[in-house]
């Protein structure tokens, strides 16, 4: 398995260590999970996702191109600035979720780690004559909590006035950080691509806070449970399109239907129409009417035994102190008495709106 450049520090503050995405990546440490998730809730987590993939793109008319293979608003998207977005196939199913930053002339785009080599191969083949460029030396860390910016300011002191999707690259000790005000926890915090030989500097840096702790995937996947954030290869993937996992604010209006821009990526023809032509299925919310954990898979019934939906996340709630979920439902029934069916047992579920806890992200 790969390892991070961090690797060493994981093992160091006791981390248990598990594969995730073919690297070996720490689940938890000795916080455990639960504490973990609420000290990111009240204080502030250090994350090592240096998996993810990291790429560059650069070229003549980088950002039309872009725009041909991604149902969201590349071009008028403002310097300096990010935006969530997604590969979509022919289908209109949705091959991997992704952040973009507009960086000028260069394009910086993240990718999950578990579909990166097929994402850059994609855009290999799809942005003709641009670079699409790997970056293979540097790590990526996420800051994330109410403490993050005052910690992080306190190391660089520009990022103090970065809002929400802002991108820059900064300078620390002579060290050229690349910082997004972004994160997958719903709370302020950064995202901070570092160059690899610095990772274990500017780590050690941040954890000299008191606020700071390790936070490893088990809370990292709870955190963005709890933000109704999608995980790819569980609430999306290729069998669902953004209309049916409730992704409709992530196209905007301009590649819309009558939009300026209208259309033109992939799986257009059927993505589109689904804005007015309602899917079968949407992504929806539950909070669990019980202690009873109820987990991916679980099958979604009506009062008449009838199945009609499926969970794709599920897990128990620390800031909330009860189960939720997430699952597709049928469209006609979502607003039924519904039930998930856990070792023969119809368990209440009651539908909530998303995020099951409010987002903390500063706007300003």
């Amino acid at each position: 398995m790969k390892k991070t450049p961090l690797f060493d520090l994981h093992l160091e503050a006791g981390a248990k260590m598990v594969e995730f995405a073919g690297y070996e990546m720490p689940v938890q440490y000795t916080l455990g999970v639960k504490k973990e998730h609420l000290w990111v809730r009240e204080h502030a987590g250090l994350f090592d996702v240096s998996h993810m993939g990291q790429v560059m793109l650069s070229g003549v008319n980088i950002k039309e191109k872009l725009e041909s293979i991604l149902p969201v608003d590349v071009l008028g998207l403002a310097q300096d600035t990010q935006r969530y977005g997604f590969f979509t196939t022919e289908g209109g199913g949705i091959s991997d979720d992704l952040m973009f930053a507009n960086w000028g002339e260069d394009i910086f785009v993240v990718v999950n780690a578990s579909c990166k080599e097929q994402d850059i191969a994609y855009m290999k083949s799809s942005l003709d004559g641009c670079d699409v460029v790997p970056i293979e030396n540097r790590a990526l860390l996420a800051l994330q909590g109410p403490s993050a910016r005052t910690v992080m300011s306190e190391l660089v002191p520009e990022v103090a006035s970065m809002v929400f999707m802002e991108s820059k690259k900064l300078l620390w000790n002579g060290v050229e950080l690349w910082v997004s005000c972004s994160g997958y926890t719903g709370e302020d915090g950064y995202e901070i691509s570092v160059p690899a030989d610095e990772a274990k500097n500017l780590s050690e840096a941040l954890l000299a806070s008191g606020e700071v702790e390790w936070i490893g995937l088990g809370a990292r996947d709870s955190l963005r449970l709890e933000a109704g954030l999608c995980l790819y290869g569980h609430d999306i993937n290729t069998t669902t399109t953004p209309v049916s996992a409730s992704l409709n604010w992530a196209i905007q209006k301009v590649r819309r239907l009558g939009g300026e821009r209208e259309g033109g990526f992939v799986g257009a023809n059927k993505i589109l129409p689904e804005f007015t032509n309602k899917p079968l299925q949407k992504r929806v919310g539950f909070i669990v009417d019980g202690k009873a954990p109820v987990r991916e898979g679980v099958d979604i019934v009506n009062s008449e035994g009838q199945v009609v939906g499926s969970v794709t996340s599920g897990g128990f709630s620390p800031s909330l102190s009860v189960p939720i979920v997430m699952a597709y439902v049928q469209v006609a029934a979502i607003d039924a008495e519904l039930f998930a069916v856990v070792r023969g047992k119809n368990i209440p579920l009651i539908k909530t709106a998303m995020p099951f806890v409010p987002s903390k992200y500063y706007r300003g």
